[in-house]
């Protein structure tokens, strides 16, 4: 489909990426761009590599080939000190929380300050402070391990020290993964919030058809090792592939609130509809 989106306003490209273990390869001459403010769902059936990209980006996972732009710059190409700059500008939560067991949310929090930034202890004190408000939690989570807290509070901690320097953009993996419905709603709400207050771009990797459908600005869809398709809900109802037409309008597709046509409340239509 035809993408009218100014390069001024990519803010991560990927083009040409191929990546292997071994023999096998996992990403194959894969393209995608991620625009600035954006929330873009990024899905796909389990064992495509969905996880191996978004680590590829991170520069987790070597790549055979191709090329990564991050906010304008190839990574390869910057020197020591641009790079470091550049890990600041991204934030990063990963599926599982990845909180350090012996620290405090507040310790996990104050870790990629302690590592790039230079500031007085009573300062990272209280961005930490800030961070925990910012995500949802209640002050007390502060002094807590991450054995004391339940799945929903690991997310926002883990999701608060995502935030910690204030990056331009952030990486989800599988968000909300493991959270009941209420809670994984909560989430969604908590994400679409910050980027709207905080002006960030986020790139989310997950199964939840609750998080594409109510918060996710597009959606690109990996397979045969490369992205299939990009764009709406309604782009992806549309796209004539197997795969697709069975996830988005699949027996657990989402109900698609509609205005009803006297203008009062709303009507209820399956997506296979």
């Amino acid at each position: 489909m035809a993408d009218e989106t100014k390069n001024d306003d990519i803010i991560l490209s990927v083009k040409g990426v191929t990546v292997a273990f071994g023999e096998k390869v996992v990403l194959d001459n894969l393209d995608l761009d991620v625009r600035r403010g954006e929330i873009l769902g990024f899905v796909g059936a389990s064992g495509t590599g969905k996880s191996v990209l978004m680590r590829t980006i991170l520069k987790l996972v070597p790549r055979r080939s191709g090329s990564i732009s991050i906010l304008g710059h190839d990574y390869d190409s910057l020197d020591a000190k641009a790079r470091i700059e550049m890990d600041t500008r991204l934030g990063v939560l990963f599926q599982h929380g990845a909180l350090f067991s012996a620290l405090t949310v507040k310790e996990n929090i104050q870790l990629p300050m302690r590592e790039y930034l230079d500031l007085p202890q009573s300062m990272m004190e209280e961005f930490a402070r800030l961070k925990i408000e910012l995500v949802g939690l209640e002050p007390d989570a502060a002094d807590k391990f991450p054995s004391e807290l339940s799945g929903g509070m690991i997310k926002r901690a883990a999701l608060a020290r995502a935030l910690a320097l204030d990056p331009d953009l952030v990486f989800l993996d599988e968000p909300t993964s493991g959270l009941d419905p209420i809670g994984a709603a909560e989430f969604d709400e908590l994400i679409a919030r910050l980027r709207d207050t905080l002006g960030l771009t986020v790139y989310m990797v997950t199964h939840d058809l609750d998080s594409l459908f109510s918060v996710c600005d597009r959606i690109a869809v990996l397979g045969q090792k490369r992205v299939l398709v990009t764009g709406t809900i309604e782009d992806m109802l549309a796209f004539d592939d197997e795969w697709v037409q069975a996830y988005f309008r699949g027996k657990r597709a989402r109900t698609i609130v509609k205005p009803a046509s006297s203008g009062h409340g709303s009507t209820l239509e399956r997506a296979e509809a």
